[in-house]
């Protein structure tokens, strides 16, 4: 990975420790050392969040699609799927997954 690479990862690391400390009134730092380690890129409480930035993934369409869908401000779009032979997982926008999020972290 090259020198830019790394940065546009860190840079895109710290702007979600500051949406998610602003979010939950949480602490939230960045896991350093942890492309060394082998770690995750942030911890919050009991939540082990990956982050990752690419010039253009598909699960934009699905989520687009989810949100067209959906009848603000009750429902929340949420798109789960599955690579072959993979487990499922679940995606949705930032903002929605703190909402939860929240309601599930420790008082502080």
């Amino acid at each position: 990975m090259g020198k830019r690479q790394r940065q546009r990862g860190a840079e895109t690391e710290r702007e979600v420790c500051e949406k998610l400390a602003e979010g939950t009134g949480w602490v939230v730092k960045r896991e350093l050392g942890q492309a060394r380690d082998g770690g995750c890129d942030i911890r919050l409480a009991q939540f082990v969040l990956e982050v990752k930035r690419r010039k253009s993934i598909a699960v934009y369409e699905w989520i687009d699609q989810a949100t067209a869908a959906c009848a603000p401000p009750h429902e929340v779009p949420v798109v789960i799927c599955r690579g072959d032979k993979r487990e499922f997982l679940v995606i949705q926008r930032l903002d929605d997954w703190m909402k939860m999020a929240k309601k599930e972290l420790p008082e502080r």
